[in-house]
């Protein structure tokens, strides 16, 4: 579905969900992964229904993804960096805990 304008020279190399991919240096998260073919990102905590990159400028948080271990990034405004670990699915981030008063 997606291809590449120009042939990929130097590559990185990430793992998604367990499985080895290259990218291009200057790629976000979200144009590596449909580069490499993976189009969901996570699914609708409602319907279950499929989401992945839309808009591609951070207006829609279609593409959610954990990366390295933090959840709810998005895939759309973060560039690759060798040896990123990417899980889809859609992990949500932890909430920092509120002090408590009183």
């Amino acid at each position: 579905m997606f291809r590449r304008l120009e042939p990929q020279r130097a590559t990185l190399s990430l793992t998604v969900d367990g499985r080895a991919i290259d990218a291009a240096p200057g790629d976000t998260v979200a144009g590596a992964l449909l580069a490499a073919g993976i189009d969901v990102t996570r699914r609708s905590p409602v319907s279950g229904t499929a989401r992945g990159a839309y808009c591609g400028m951070g207006v829609c948080f279609e593409c959610l993804v954990t990366i390295d271990g933090v959840g709810s990034r998005q895939a759309c405004l973060v560039p690759v960096a060798a040896g990123m670990v990417i899980e889809t699915g859609g992990a949500r981030r932890a909430l920092a805990e509120a002090p408590r008063h009183g």
